[in-house]
């Protein structure tokens, strides 16, 4: 597939913030090929690429390639100022409600997170995301999978915010046991829970299997707090499964969590349970 057809590096058509800046980045790159006198087909030669692709991303309808940018600073001579735009261009292949998300993580100073189906994206190794993200139907191409892999990384900068927040992650017992991706894939990810469950700031704890009833049997529970004392939330079983921001509603999640943890193994034993998992692989 050429790159030309590949997806993935095309802007969301609801991406506002996405779409000015390939505008802004595309508008640069024409403006200083014209500067310098330099055709579209010769510029296209000259950093590797087709004349229609130049002009799809000088008009903001592609994603430049990070090489795509850094080949164009050479031939433009531009000193490094259209190498410098790979950073925004960078977060702009991340999905809309990825960005969202990692907005909003990264402002939060109290997270919990209780997941049924799959281990939550922070918790992932990279590896394990990208078995995930391949084992779904229709499937996508390589390159998206390797740009929500990408994504899902480029969140867990959590781990090194100082202040570092509060974090809390419950976890079912299925999704420990589940070998995805293989036993070293496996083995991989429950090392992983454990560097990250041995963390001051973070408490890990499963869910065990004869838990027969707990508030979390609708789906995920996600509770984010913040400096100014306002908080989100988002449930599968709840409000539609929209996130939320009013009080009484997030109280609502906060207590269906609450009780998700105290009915849940303690942070040591979970620990201890991990490592014996581990052991038996």
């Amino acid at each position: 597939m050429s790159e030309e057809e590949e997806p993935g590096w095309e802007v969301e058509p609801d991406d506002e913030w996405g779409l000015a800046v390939i505008a802004t980045v595309g508008r640069q790159l024409k403006l200083r090929r014209e500067a310098v006198g330099m055709r579209a087909a010769d510029f296209g030669k000259t950093v590797g690429y087709g004349e229609d692709m130049v002009y799809k991303v000088e008009s903001g309808k592609r994603i430049p390639r990070p090489e795509y940018l850094d080949k164009a600073d050479r031939a433009l001579n531009a000193g490094g100022l259209l190498a410098a735009m790979k950073e925004d261009v960078e977060k702009v292949r991340y999905p809309k409600k990825v960005r969202d998300l990692a907005e909003a993580e990264a402002k939060a100073v109290e997270i919990g997170v209780y997941v049924c189906n799959s281990i939550n994206g922070l918790l992932q190794t990279p590896e394990h995301a990208r078995v995930a993200f391949e084992s779904r139907q229709p499937p996508y191409s390589h390159a998206e999978v390797e740009r929500l892999v990408s994504a899902r990384m480029a969140r867990q900068s959590i781990f090194e915010r100082d202040p570092a927040p509060s974090l809390s992650f419950v976890l079912e017992e299925a999704l420990v046991r589940r070998p995805l991706g293989g036993t070293m894939v496996w083995r991989r990810q429950l090392e992983r829970l454990l560097e990250v469950g041995r963390l001051r700031n973070v408490s890990l704890q499963v869910m065990p299997m004869n838990s027969e009833v707990h508030p979390g049997l609708d789906g995920r529970i996600e509770v984010l707090k913040f400096q100014d004392g306002t908080a989100t939330g988002r449930s599968d079983g709840a409000f539609n499964g929209r996130p939320v921001s009013d009080l009484r509603q997030v109280r609502i999640l906060e207590l269906r969590y609450g009780t998700i943890r105290a009915q849940a193994l303690p942070p040591r034993e979970s620990l201890a349970f991990v490592e014996q998992l581990l052991g038996e692989t």
